[in-house]
């Protein structure tokens, strides 16, 4: 590790959090299991938020004032949106086409609502975050899987075979991009071959986008909806600050659509009382997420620590459990592991949580080709993850197949 890199996380102080005081704070992470079980399962990170961050809410809850929101608030989040991505990536959005969500699963399942009809084909790029799945099923439409191509260093999109799957009744493909789980920031031939095909073939485009600010140095994340104008006319991109700034529970997220027609069909399809609403607590969080130069630099500390972190997992992993196959990722704070070589008795996930007591994410969940891996967060302190790798290390070692 270089002097520059030691000196800048030796100064991240309060950002990385104890055990202890992970435990003595509410959440589901640290909570869902037994005490004596490490998670790294749910996408969020062991650290502290910004300071700008730390403010906004100190100033809300001094003022005390708690009774209906002024609509007057939004437009500064849709202001906000687009400075940040204009700055981020040289992307021009239009403001009066956002808008605001507390939820970007429930933006997932509108979106599916509104521009699907029952028993139409929805198309996913698997494995894939597990709301994308139950966002078709549920709503009673049918999964297309798209399964990603393992080229032997890395997760591809298979372009080649697309095309075959799109029929009369496909109407929708839902990009993940950086890819949850396996980390991938997709190229931009990989991106046009997308886009070409939902134009040929008329689809509408959903592009999840939250793990964008989270890529590491050497990949660059393409907002699908700045490829060209016809393709942003498709495209409806949803994101929020809640990943990059580690604030989910603050619930504020954004669509934008790429045009006005996109924006009136959903709004026609979706009446505004089903889509809920934004509270005051995430929306200025999120616009001093995305305004505060602090929290720019805050951002760029963590990018260090997680890179650090993942880099140190790949060693891990090929000195002490060779047989786990892991790629690194382009992008975020999640692992995919395979872990199928192994030949557990039972899933990964159910092994670990019982032999090791680490719980990750069962990969079963990210569709049928997450069998046999499991999906590790590992945004958390350096001290956390070597004790959360010791622990997997020593329970499936004897599982190794002989060299």
């Amino acid at each position: 590790m270089n002097q520059a890199l030691e000196r800048n996380l030796s100064e991240m102080g309060s950002i990385e959090l104890s055990v202890a005081e992970l435990r003595a704070r509410p959440g589901t992470k640290w909570h869902h299991y037994a005490d004596d079980v490490l998670p790294a399962w749910i996408a969020e990170m062991d650290f502290g938020i910004p300071e700008p961050i730390h403010a906004v809410l100190r100033r809300i809850v001094g003022e005390g004032a708690y009774g209906y929101e002024d609509p007057s608030l939004y437009p500064s989040l849709a202001e906000a949106f687009a400075a940040y991505m204009h700055d981020r990536y040289a992307w021009s959005v239009s403001p009066e086409l956002t808008l605001p969500v507390a939820d970007l699963v429930q933006a997932q399942f509108t979106t599916v609502a509104a521009f699907t009809e029952p028993g139409e084909k929805v198309i996913l790029q698997t494995p894939i975050y597990p709301p994308f799945i139950n966002s078709v099923r549920e709503m009673g439409r049918q999964m297309v899987e798209h399964p990603l191509l393992d080229d032997g260093t890395r997760y591809v999109l298979d372009t080649a075979s697309l095309l075959k799957l799109v029929d009369a009744s496909t109407r929708l493909l839902m990009l993940c991009n950086p890819h949850n789980p396996t980390g991938r920031v997709f190229e931009r031939r990989e991106l046009e071959a997308i886009a070409q095909l939902a134009i040929d073939r008329q689809l509408v485009v959903l592009a999840d986008e939250v793990h964008a600010d989270l890529a590491f140095p050497g990949n660059v994340h393409i907002p699908f909806a700045s490829l060209a104008p016809e393709v942003a006319e498709r495209t409806i991109t949803i994101t929020s600050a809640t990943k990059a700034y580690n604030i989910p529970g603050l619930r504020c997220g954004i669509m934008h659509f790429g045009s006005a027609a996109l924006r009136t069909r959903f709004s026609s399809r979706l009446p505004e009382r089903l889509r809920g609403k934004v509270n005051r607590f995430g929306v200025e969080a999120t616009v001093a997420a995305w305004r505060a130069p602090e929290c720019g630099a805050w951002l760029e500390r963590v990018m260090q620590l997680l890179e650090r972190n993942r880099d140190r997992l790949g060693r891990f992993l090929a000195a002490e459990l060779p047989a786990v196959r892991y790629y690194s990722p382009d992008a975020s704070y999640l692992a995919w592991l395979d872990c199928r070589a192994l030949d557990l008795p039972v899933s990964p996930q159910q092994f670990l949580l019982e032999k090791a007591r680490v719980a990750l994410t069962d990969g079963t969940e990210f569709g049928a080709p997450g069998r046999g891996h499991v999906r590790l967060n590992f945004g958390t302190s350096e001290q956390i993850l070597d004790e959360l790798l010791d622990r997997m290390a020593e329970s499936m070692r004897v599982s190794q197949p002989a060299a």
